[in-house]
Protein backbone atom coordinates (compact mmCIF):
# COMPACT_ATOMS: atom_id res chain seq x y z
CA UNK A 1 0.00 0.00 0.00
CA UNK A 2 2.86 2.35 0.82
CA UNK A 3 4.38 1.75 -2.60
CA UNK A 4 1.06 2.55 -4.28
CA UNK A 5 0.78 5.85 -2.33
CA UNK A 6 4.28 6.85 -3.36
CA UNK A 7 3.52 6.16 -7.01
CA UNK A 8 0.16 7.89 -6.78
CA UNK A 9 1.57 11.06 -5.18
CA UNK A 10 4.48 11.08 -7.66
CA UNK A 11 1.96 10.81 -10.50
CA UNK A 12 -0.08 13.65 -9.02
CA UNK A 13 3.03 15.81 -8.79
CA UNK A 14 3.89 15.17 -12.45
CA UNK A 15 0.32 15.92 -13.53
CA UNK A 16 0.33 19.09 -11.44
CA UNK A 17 3.61 20.23 -13.04
CA UNK A 18 2.18 19.59 -16.53
CA UNK A 19 -0.97 21.48 -15.64
CA UNK A 20 1.05 24.39 -14.26
CA UNK A 21 3.12 24.62 -17.43
CA UNK A 22 -0.01 24.62 -19.59
CA UNK A 23 -2.00 26.93 -17.34
CA UNK A 24 -0.74 30.22 -18.80
CA UNK A 25 1.65 31.94 -21.15
CA UNK A 26 5.26 32.68 -20.44
CA UNK A 27 6.62 36.19 -20.52
CA UNK A 28 8.53 35.41 -23.71
CA UNK A 29 5.36 34.21 -25.46
CA UNK A 30 3.52 37.38 -24.45
CA UNK A 31 6.40 39.56 -25.66
CA UNK A 32 6.45 37.78 -29.03
CA UNK A 33 2.73 38.37 -29.46
CA UNK A 34 3.11 42.05 -28.53
CA UNK A 35 5.96 42.49 -31.03
CA UNK A 36 3.88 40.88 -33.79
CA UNK A 37 0.91 43.15 -32.99
CA UNK A 38 3.19 46.22 -32.99
CA UNK A 39 4.58 45.26 -36.40
CA UNK A 40 1.10 44.78 -37.83
CA UNK A 41 -0.08 48.14 -36.46
CA UNK A 42 3.06 49.81 -37.83
CA UNK A 43 2.22 48.54 -41.30
CA UNK A 44 -1.57 48.97 -41.21
CA UNK A 45 -1.84 52.18 -39.15
CA UNK A 46 -0.57 54.68 -41.75
CA UNK A 47 -2.80 53.19 -44.45
CA UNK A 48 -5.89 53.46 -42.21
CA UNK A 49 -5.05 57.07 -41.35
CA UNK A 50 -4.69 57.98 -45.04
CA UNK A 51 -8.12 56.45 -45.72
CA UNK A 52 -9.57 58.49 -42.87
CA UNK A 53 -8.20 61.80 -44.17
CA UNK A 54 -9.24 61.11 -47.77
CA UNK A 55 -12.75 60.14 -46.64
CA UNK A 56 -13.08 63.44 -44.76
CA UNK A 57 -12.09 65.31 -47.92
CA UNK A 58 -14.68 63.38 -49.92
CA UNK A 59 -17.32 64.05 -47.24
CA UNK A 60 -16.61 67.79 -47.42
CA UNK A 61 -16.90 67.73 -51.22
CA UNK A 62 -20.24 65.87 -50.95
CA UNK A 63 -21.57 68.35 -48.39
CA UNK A 64 -20.60 71.24 -50.65
CA UNK A 65 -22.43 69.55 -53.53
CA UNK A 66 -25.48 69.22 -51.27
CA UNK A 67 -25.27 72.93 -50.42
CA UNK A 68 -25.04 73.78 -54.13
CA UNK A 69 -28.26 71.85 -54.83
CA UNK A 70 -30.02 73.55 -51.93
CA UNK A 71 -28.78 76.96 -53.10
CA UNK A 72 -30.15 76.27 -56.59
CA UNK A 73 -33.57 75.48 -55.09
CA UNK A 74 -33.33 78.67 -52.99
CA UNK A 75 -32.53 80.62 -56.19
CA UNK A 76 -35.52 79.13 -58.02
CA UNK A 77 -37.86 80.16 -55.20
CA UNK A 78 -36.48 83.60 -54.36
CA UNK A 79 -34.86 84.74 -57.63
CA UNK A 80 -31.43 85.28 -56.06
CA UNK A 81 -28.80 83.52 -54.02
CA UNK A 82 -28.33 84.43 -50.35
CA UNK A 83 -26.00 87.34 -49.70
CA UNK A 84 -22.72 86.83 -47.88
CA UNK A 85 -24.32 88.34 -44.79
CA UNK A 86 -27.27 85.92 -44.95
CA UNK A 87 -24.90 83.03 -45.64
CA UNK A 88 -25.74 79.35 -45.60
CA UNK A 89 -28.16 79.72 -42.63
CA UNK A 90 -30.58 81.19 -45.21
CA UNK A 91 -31.08 77.60 -46.37
CA UNK A 92 -32.52 76.66 -42.96
CA UNK A 93 -34.12 79.84 -41.60
CA UNK A 94 -35.96 82.41 -43.70
CA UNK A 95 -33.87 85.57 -43.88
CA UNK A 96 -35.44 88.95 -43.19
CA UNK A 97 -36.65 90.70 -46.33
CA UNK A 98 -37.06 87.53 -48.40
CA UNK A 99 -40.74 87.23 -49.34
CA UNK A 100 -41.00 83.94 -51.22
CA UNK A 101 -39.10 81.34 -49.26
CA UNK A 102 -40.19 77.68 -49.48
CA UNK A 103 -37.50 76.28 -47.18
CA UNK A 104 -35.94 74.86 -45.25
CA UNK A 105 -33.73 73.62 -48.07
CA UNK A 106 -31.58 71.35 -45.90
CA UNK A 107 -32.78 68.35 -43.91
CA UNK A 108 -30.82 69.41 -40.82
CA UNK A 109 -32.15 72.06 -38.45
CA UNK A 110 -28.88 73.97 -38.77
CA UNK A 111 -26.06 74.18 -41.30
CA UNK A 112 -23.64 71.33 -40.58
CA UNK A 113 -19.96 71.97 -39.96
CA UNK A 114 -17.32 70.49 -42.22
CA UNK A 115 -15.88 67.06 -41.32
CA UNK A 116 -13.18 68.73 -39.18
CA UNK A 117 -15.75 70.65 -37.13
CA UNK A 118 -15.16 74.05 -38.76
CA UNK A 119 -17.91 76.17 -40.34
CA UNK A 120 -18.12 76.41 -44.12
CA UNK A 121 -17.36 79.81 -45.63
CA UNK A 122 -19.94 81.25 -48.01
CA UNK A 123 -19.21 84.27 -50.19
CA UNK A 124 -21.65 85.77 -52.71
CA UNK A 125 -20.78 86.64 -55.38
CA UNK A 126 -17.78 84.36 -55.77
CA UNK A 127 -14.87 84.69 -58.18
CA UNK A 128 -16.76 84.77 -61.47
CA UNK A 129 -19.55 82.65 -59.97
CA UNK A 130 -22.74 83.52 -58.09
CA UNK A 131 -21.21 82.15 -54.86
CA UNK A 132 -18.29 80.22 -53.41
CA UNK A 133 -18.49 77.67 -50.60
CA UNK A 134 -15.20 76.73 -48.94
CA UNK A 135 -14.06 74.24 -46.33
CA UNK A 136 -10.69 75.26 -44.92
CA UNK A 137 -9.53 71.67 -44.42
CA UNK A 138 -8.05 70.04 -41.35
CA UNK A 139 -6.10 73.07 -40.13
CA UNK A 140 -9.05 75.51 -40.40
CA UNK A 141 -6.75 78.08 -42.07
CA UNK A 142 -6.84 79.38 -45.67
CA UNK A 143 -4.46 77.60 -48.03
CA UNK A 144 -2.50 74.52 -47.11
CA UNK A 145 -1.74 71.21 -48.77
CA UNK A 146 -2.79 67.59 -48.42
CA UNK A 147 -5.44 67.28 -45.67
CA UNK A 148 -4.97 71.00 -44.82
CA UNK A 149 -5.92 72.07 -48.37
CA UNK A 150 -9.06 74.14 -48.93
CA UNK A 151 -12.00 72.46 -50.64
CA UNK A 152 -14.15 74.85 -52.67
CA UNK A 153 -17.32 74.68 -54.70
CA UNK A 154 -15.57 75.89 -57.88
Amino acid sequence: MKHWLQQHTAGQRRATRKRDRNAGFTLVELLVVLVILALIMGLVGPRVLSYLSSSRERAAALQITSFKSALDLYFLDTGSYPTTTQGLPALVVQPAGVGVWAGPYLQQSEVPADPWGNPYRYVAPGDGTPYTITSLGADGQPGGSDSDADITSN
